[in-house]
């Protein structure tokens, strides 16, 4: 056995553990190292980084048909978040985090809402080398392209790792790639829009909805995803802005 093959890859999503990009993701891993699926039982998209603390979660082993038979899949009824906490206190701590491919990117300041980034941000958190893949929506979602492209991301990631408290956030087009950058996070986000509307009752309910929108900037994620390119952001997660930090001991009011 190689030192590679020795490798133990978790692999989570929060479109659900029926996905079919989490499928292809886990069939193209499958040959690195011992594969495991951790995923919500039902799809969490938009959840961010919630953790269940207030109910007990039922992990389940579950038959995916057309998984390689190499790789073992459990059920969380949590959060995507959950289910990297659990693969990692059942499964034993792995060498590699791995999310996705999420159905549709995740760009820009879309990344605080995103399951699909927060079950990185967890294994990052652990200290263990984390990547959150997705791919753009298309009638066809064929991830054939971003499936081998995250097979030889991941073997890089696990011969190199990462640095502390680093997280690379990978988006990929649909179709063939014109080819690689490595991108800043983008301004891209949802304006918010509450649609209010009634029910046959006659009640009043509230359907969140949003438009994307922001700028293109050149080097961003936003952009190369644009123009067919696949995006990876290479993010920290110490949000300090240490720049200003005089600046806010100088007119921090005294008790």
């Amino acid at each position: 056995m190689t030192e590679l093959q020795k490798k133990k890859i978790l692999i989570a999503n929060d479109d659900g553990v029926f996905s079919h990009g989490l499928r292809a993701l886990a069939n193209a891993l499958a040959d690195l190292g011992e594969v495991f699926i951790v995923a919500p039982e039902f799809e969490q998209s938009g959840v961010g980084h919630g953790i269940t603390v207030r109910r007990p979660l039922r992990f389940k082993p579950t038959r995916l048909e057309g998984l390689d038979p190499r790789i073992k899949a459990f059920r969380v009824d949590g959060t995507p978040t959950d289910c990297v906490v659990m693969g990692v206190h059942r499964l034993g701590k792995p060498d590699l985090v791995v999310s996705g491919i999420n159905y549709g990117p995740n760009l820009g300041y879309d990344l605080t809402h995103s399951g699909t980034f927060a079950c990185a941000i967890e294994g990052t958190h652990i200290g263990i080398p984390s990547i959150a893949f997705s791919q753009s929506f298309s009638d066809n979602m064929d991830y054939t392209h971003s499936a081998a492209y995250a097979r030889v991301l991941a073997a890089k990631v696990l011969e190199l790792g990462l640095p502390h408290k680093t997280v690379l956030n990978v988006n990929f087009p649909s179709g063939q790639p014109n080819g690689v950058r490595t991108t800043v996070q983008g301004t891209h986000h949802y304006e918010d829009n509450v649609a209010e509307r009634l029910d046959p009752e006659g009640k009043t309910y509230y359907w969140v909805g949003g438009v994307p929108t922001g700028d293109s900037e050149p080097d961003s994620d936003y952009t190369a995803l644009d123009q067919g390119f696949i995006s990876v952001t290479p993010l920290r997660l110490d949000f300090t802005h240490r720049e200003f930090m005089a600046t806010v001991q100088a007119f921090l009011p005294e008790l």
